[in-house]
């Protein structure tokens, strides 16, 4: 009970077990130091074999010892949070705030307006009162299909959102609950649901019939004035602003079939022009951020990306339980949900769920000061994200926030504020750097999100029962690692920027959450370390020459504790998580891919970047697949389907580790090599081995397969030959 005699609003519990596991680090590290420790003692010589693999794996070591220490920050105090949305409604149900939600889209066809406007409705259609509740649909994109479906979706909303409240259905994405309904439904029920599909099949089809055409038919354009700002239109990257606000919360008349209020419903595609940048997702959430403070200046903001559907009506509520509980309320500046996807399969062939960063280290990140933003699914005060700092006096008085509602027509306030989206909007002022959301930065969310820590506020981490959000997971290989490629550039990025959590947050947010922040700024270095180690000892496996301790030493002992100790926790935890082993082993070969490609792309153009070679880019995840790309996902196979560079790197060094396994293996077998090999290069035959059996997928891939989601024979000719000579070369050169 608070101070004030208040029950809290939200409840946090500490993990169990955390002693035992501080002991099980501490050990772990000894055995890293003796690793370390073998490594230096053990160089060899000028002239003897081996040296300089030697040096190179100690520098790995060094560096996979470091990192380890600093993922210890997600585990060391990880804190779970719960809500009590009942004593929220008791004490404050006449004073909740306005809340404002920003749906992001930017490209009608990789992002298609169905899948946009399910999720529009699904967050008009959350448990929260109408008259306080705002959405506005950012369209990067500027496309008449995407405005043309949002206004049949104010239409279908009149239908579809007292139905959602009148029978408390979850989810309320149309689509998903059409598609995933299997409960049986009362006779009543029954009826309005077979009325309700129809006017929503009526929809999408006249919607996908309209993206068909890729145009929108004379006779709907002539039903809506708003069709005429597109007369101006001269392509994405090149028109005017587009503010068409659909439906006006402040008219008596915008009300559902049964007479209720209908959320405030807002569609903005702000201006741009090919001589202005115009900052990617960033630029998009500030120009909603002016453009809604002159609308209805809700003081909390939600943002989701456009497939990110909410499934869980309750989710506004759950979050208000921090902002607004008495005691620790005033300390938060934005609430984060876990990114969580629908079309996950069992076994998770591309890791997509990022299982243990949810389930695992946003805890832990959570008990240090608070998670990271990650860009959706965030719940933020208003006046942080415009640059308030953090004073301990100053405190929310939710029941003398107002509404001030402005006397504008809607015509009035459309033409007024098309100047806060325009392309020029930001030039010297402090938007994109003191205020909004941070430019300059793949990844703008995550530095956001730091900087508003900088500034003393905390940050929530809350995953409940119910996801609160689904979207769609990458369904082909190149999508995740292209995707990956982006996240780890741009938290690198950040490692190198003005908000360096290792220099700029230092005395600013706690150290351990400085260490949560560098796991991610550091993904991509991490490449380094790993080609190293998944070529190196492979070649010299090859040539004889062994790397590691002799199965007989002593100093095999820290060896054998680190590696088993840190896959049998890893696994552990993954199963914990609700993992399959099936599916840590498919997390293990994506480690590496991301690694390996990925990651080493994401450094190579970081430092590119840095020396004033290459600029920023943003390439948008696709959201939808062929039907056969979807069949082979569901069955778990692997989809490669073209040869890039990340494929030529991940198969010459598959192919590398096939040659240097088969050779030795042959020399063993036919000599009486296998008692040396056993002997004195144990470990590095087992790491050969286990790196061509995480390959397996992609052996299948170059020789194997006939489907289209094969890699071309040409790629492997040329990986072949890669592997073939990296393997003589080596030979000959040492």
């Amino acid at each position: 009970m608070g101070s004030d005699g208040y029950l809290p609003l939200f409840e946090t519990r500490r993990a169990k077990g955390r002693a035992l596991y501080r002991l099980f680090v501490i050990s772990v590290f000894v055995g890293i130091c003796l690793i370390w420790i073998y490594r230096v003692s053990h160089i060899p010589r000028k002239g003897e074999d081996g040296r300089w693999g030697w040096i190179g794996l100690l520098g790995a070591e060094f560096w996979f010892g470091l990192y380890w220490v600093l993922t210890q920050a997600h585990r060391w105090n990880q804190v779970y949070r719960c809500t009590f949305k009942d004593r929220l409604s008791q004490r404050h149900e006449k004073e909740l705030p306005k809340v404002d939600v920003f749906v992001c889209t930017a490209d009608p066809v990789i992002e298609p307006p169905v899948m946009v406007i399910n999720t529009v409705l699904s967050v008009m259609a959350y448990d929260y009162p109408p008259e306080k509740l705002s959405v506005y649909l950012s369209d990067d994109g500027g496309s008449d299909l995407t405005f043309y479906a949002l206004l049949e979706a104010s239409h279908f909303a009149k239908h579809w959102l007292p139905y959602c409240k009148k029978f408390k259905v979850e989810p309320r994405s149309p689509a998903e609950y059409f598609n995933s309904s299997d409960d049986p439904l009362d006779a009543n029920q029954s009826k309005e649901s077979v009325f309700i599909k129809k006017l929503y099949d009526e929809m999408e089809n006249r919607i996908e019939n309209a993206a068909k055409l890729a145009r929108i038919p004379e006779e709907l354009r002539s039903k809506h004035t708003g069709f005429s700002q597109w007369d101006s239109y001269s392509s994405q990257r090149d028109h005017d602003t587009i503010l068409q606000i659909l439906i006006d919360g402040r008219d008596p008349n915008a009300i559902d079939k049964d007479g209720l209020v209908l959320p405030t419903l807002v569609y903005l595609a702000r201006e741009k022009r090919p001589q202005h940048h115009h900052n990617f997702k960033g630029g998009a959430m500030n120009a909603l951020i002016r453009v809604s403070s002159e609308i209805s200046n809700g003081p909390i903001i939600l943002n989701v990306d456009c497939d990110m559907y909410s499934n869980n009506s309750h989710s506004v509520r759950d979050a208000l339980c921090f902002f607004m509980d008495e005691e620790k309320g005033h300390e938060i500046a934005f609430v984060q949900f876990p990114q969580t996807f629908k079309n996950v399969t069992r076994n998770e062939i591309y890791d997509a769920t990022m299982r243990v960063i949810k389930e695992v280290e946003f805890h832990g990140l959570d008990g240090c000061g608070g998670p990271l933003y990650v860009g959706t699914g965030c719940f933020h005060r208003r006046d942080t994200l415009c640059g308030r700092k953090f004073s301990k006096e100053y405190k929310t008085d939710w029941s003398s926030l107002t509404d001030i509602r402005r006397k504008d027509s809607v015509h009035e306030l459309e033409k007024n504020l098309k100047g806060l989206a325009s392309s020029t909007y930001d030039k010297n002022t402090q938007w994109g750097k003191e205020m909004g959301l941070l430019y300059g930065c793949p990844v703008e969310d995550v530095i956001t999100g730091l900087s508003i820590q900088c500034r003393g506020w905390k940050s929530v981490y809350f995953n409940p029962s119910r996801e609160a959000f689904l979207g769609i997971a990458a369904t082909t290989l190149p999508d995740a690692l292209v995707q990956h490629k982006r996240w780890s550039e741009g938290d690198l990025q950040i490692l190198f920027s003005r908000y360096s959590p290792a220099w700029y947050a230092h005395g600013k947010i706690s150290l351990a959450l400085q260490m949560g922040y560098c796991v991610y700024c550091l993904w991509a270095p991490n490449c380094l370390a790993t080609l190293y180690y998944a070529v190196i000892p492979s070649l010299y496996l090859l040539k004889g020459i062994s790397l590691f301790p002799q199965i007989s030493s002593p100093w095999f002992i820290p060896f054998a504790y680190v590696i088993s100790a840190k896959h049998i926790c890893g696994l552990a935890e993954f199963l914990w998580c609700g993992g399959t082993i099936l599916g840590w082993w498919n997390c293990q070969r994506m480690w590496l891919y991301k690694r390996t490609s990925s990651y080493l792309f994401a450094f190579m153009d970081t430092i590119l970047k840095l020396l004033g070679f290459a600029e920023s880019g943003f390439v948008i995840s696709t959201k939808i697949a062929d039907e056969d790309v979807s069949q082979r996902y569901e069955k778990e196979i692997m989809e490669f389907g073209t040869s890039t560079p990340m494929f030529t790197i991940l198969s010459t060094l598959a192919m590398i580790n096939l040659v240097c396994f088969v050779g030795v293996l042959k020399e063993a077998l036919m000599g009486t090599g296998i008692i040396r090999v056993y002997e004195t290069m144990s470990l590095q035959f087992v790491l050969c081995g286990i790196l061509v059996l995480i390959n397996f997928p992609l052996y299948q891939a170059l020789f194997l397969r006939k489907d289209k989601g094969k890699l071309p024979s040409s790629l492997a000719a040329k990986s072949i030959v890669l592997a073939l000579l990296a393997c003589i070369s080596f030979t000959l050169l040492y």
